[in-house]
């Protein structure tokens, strides 16, 4: 299934089947609108704070379109799927439970009506994801659409950067890329971009696309994650990579030779050019900010030391800004702690160890290893970013994670033609006997 990766649509592999007894099939291949359904949500998710742009936009403004997106997002899911036909999920099961422990907590209003809003959305974000799983099968369908989406979203960081270098570098962030079109922060860039450059790299050695398409996502893709500085997107880049391409090196020459390479530059640049990558690691900070991670450590250790009632540990106080005393917390787990409680905890990390154990015990296949490398980037990434207890791309790479490990829907048996019986005379049949 070759192609350029940046433009048109691909067919999703085999769709003809429901997922329960007496469905009815349903058409072969993944409708194009689902691509369009994908790009709303990723929409949605680039969020309302992040860097100045060249032309102000308000926040009200970014987000009416976000908001909306999402709306159109569930309202196209709706039209793609009337029946409501979907596939049974764990993650997605296991995403409802979130929602519903979002609701109790948010309930109390001891994170204002801004909860309530939240859970709304998040409601209609798991809501477009349960029917969209109608074309899950196992195929790379939705990871093209995962690249294409953020590809463009990258490609406006670039147009930004082209047309103000001094927006898309500010002072304020230290020279790291900013999106000057649209207000993106380094480590959102980064994330785009080191989730995009893993996914085509796997696909060039499963071979479902060329090397000149893959070129032109992975170079641009790679410049622009230098420019941000992002170490756990660079981290969580490499880190996944070695896990996805591990689990092809038992049945793909191409993962052997890829790896072999890598090896040898990463090798060859550690000796050549330590100094330089040691200078872009630290970005200039000194050893007691790097220690406590740019200062993160100060707000975990706060959050961890204010008292809490029983049912906040339990249930948290309610989906907010993800912040604690005005700044951000940056810890997915500390952050589920935080407005999900203790059971929000529960149900994240099951999320992530079901897709694991399903990945493990899944043959080495391509689907796999890009299934592995999202999982392994979003557990990774959980340490310095949040996101995965809410509308999040985090839970969009692990919603493509999930369509990659399921299983192709079975074709529903061809029922064998009634031939009738002829009806012999039997004037015909006492002369056989004679």
């Amino acid at each position: 299934m070759g192609g350029d990766l940046t433009r048109g649509a691909l067919p999703g592999g085999p769709d003809t089947a429901g997922t329960h007894p007496g469905a009815e099939p349903r058409p072969a291949g993944t409708p194009k609108t689902v691509g369009i359904v994908w790009g709303l949500l990723v929409l949605n998710t680039l969020g309302s704070a992040g860097a100045k742009t060249i032309v102000p936009l308000p926040r009200s403004l970014i987000q009416l379109v976000t908001m909306g997106a999402l709306v159109a997002a569930f309202a196209l899911a709706l039209v793609l799927n009337p029946r409501l036909r979907v596939r049974p999920s764990a993650p997605l099961s296991l995403l409802t439970l979130l929602l519903v422990t979002s609701v109790i907590s948010s309930a109390r209003l001891e994170s204002g009506f801004g909860a309530l809003f939240r859970c709304a959305r998040l409601a209609l974000f798991v809501g477009t994801l349960w029917l969209l799983s109608r074309w899950w099968d196992g195929g790379p369908t939705f990871v093209r659409h995962h690249i294409r989406m953020y590809f463009a979203v990258l490609g406006s960081v670039a147009a930004g950067l082209v047309v103000s270098p001094g927006a898309a570098l500010p002072d304020l962030y230290g020279g790291r890329l900013v999106g000057a079109l649209w207000p993106l922060t380094p480590p959102q860039i980064g994330q785009y971009a080191a989730v995009i450059i893993g996914l085509t790299v796997l696909l060039v050695l499963g071979r479902r696309t060329d090397r000149a398409g893959a070129a032109v996502v992975i170079v641009p893709s790679l410049i622009l994650l230098a420019l941000t500085h992002t170490r756990t997107a660079t981290l969580g880049l490499f880190i996944g990579l070695a896990l996805a391409i591990g689990s092809l090196l038992l049945t793909s020459a191409a993962a052997r030779r890829f790896f072999t390479w890598a090896v040898l530059c990463a090798a060859v640049a550690a000796v050549a050019l330590g100094s330089v990558l040691e200078a872009w690691f630290l970005r200039g900070q000194s050893q007691e900010n790097f220690s406590n991670l740019t200062g993160r450590a100060k707000v975990w250790d706060a959050l961890l030391a204010a008292p809490r009632t029983t049912a906040e540990q339990l249930f948290g106080v309610g989906l907010g800004d993800k912040s604690f005393g005005g700044l951000p917390i940056d810890n997915s787990w500390l952050a589920v702690y935080h407005e999900q409680g203790l059971i929000g905890i529960a149900l994240v990390a099951a999320l992530l160890l079901v897709l694991g154990g399903v990945a493990l015990l899944r043959p080495p296949s391509l689907p796999r290893a890009c299934a592995i490398f999202l999982i392994s980037y979003c557990a990774i990434a959980s340490y310095t970013e949040a996101g995965l207890g809410d509308a999040s791309p985090y839970l969009l790479h692990l919603t493509v994670a999930a369509a990659l490990l399921a299983a192709p829907a079975a074709a529903p048996p061809v029922p064998t033609p009634v031939v009738p019986r002829r009806r012999i005379p039997r004037r015909a049949q006492r002369s056989e006997v004679t």
